[in-house]
């Protein structure tokens, strides 16, 4: 019976994590070449696939993506691009969260969800030039080769 237990226990703290708190949202919109890095492996992008923490958006020369986060937060990536997730952590309760992104080339805009409204540094976009603090917002970022 303990064994039993135990297996329990380790197939719970083995699938929840990936399962219950992984995915930060939905990518709505592809065009062209775009796809997700995770985890050191491309996976081409489709509508309804989950956007996980850590993930890379990347579009080619004609791509394009959209995603809506968990937060409500609206991204749409142009042609060229390569954006990091960095960090993302939302309680759907409370509102509350961070969220980081490092743009390192392309273009980004942004709709700001729950998050940007929580507190004043909670959401972060960063490019090679600059830190972008978002305080509740519609915004563009270009980042050029």
């Amino acid at each position: 019976m303990r064994w039993l237990s135990a297996i329990l226990l380790l197939l719970l703290s083995a699938t929840l994590p990936a399962v219950a708190w992984a995915e930060i949202g939905q990518i709505k919109l592809t065009i062209g070449q775009a796809s997700l890095l995770r985890n050191g492996k491309i996976i081409t992008a489709k509508v309804g696939l989950p956007v996980e923490a850590a993930d890379f958006i990347v579009t080619g020369n004609d791509g394009r993506m959209g995603v809506l986060f968990t937060d409500d937060s609206r991204f749409a990536a142009g042609p060229n691009s390569r954006i990091e997730l960095t960090t993302f952590t939302f309680n759907p309760t409370t509102r509350k969260g961070e969220f980081i992104t490092i743009v390192n080339r392309g273009t980004l805009a942004v709709i700001s969800g729950s998050i940007a409204k929580y507190r004043k540094d909670a959401m972060t976009v960063r490019t090679p030039s600059s830190v972008l603090g978002v305080r509740g917002t519609k915004f563009l970022v270009k980042v050029a080769p």
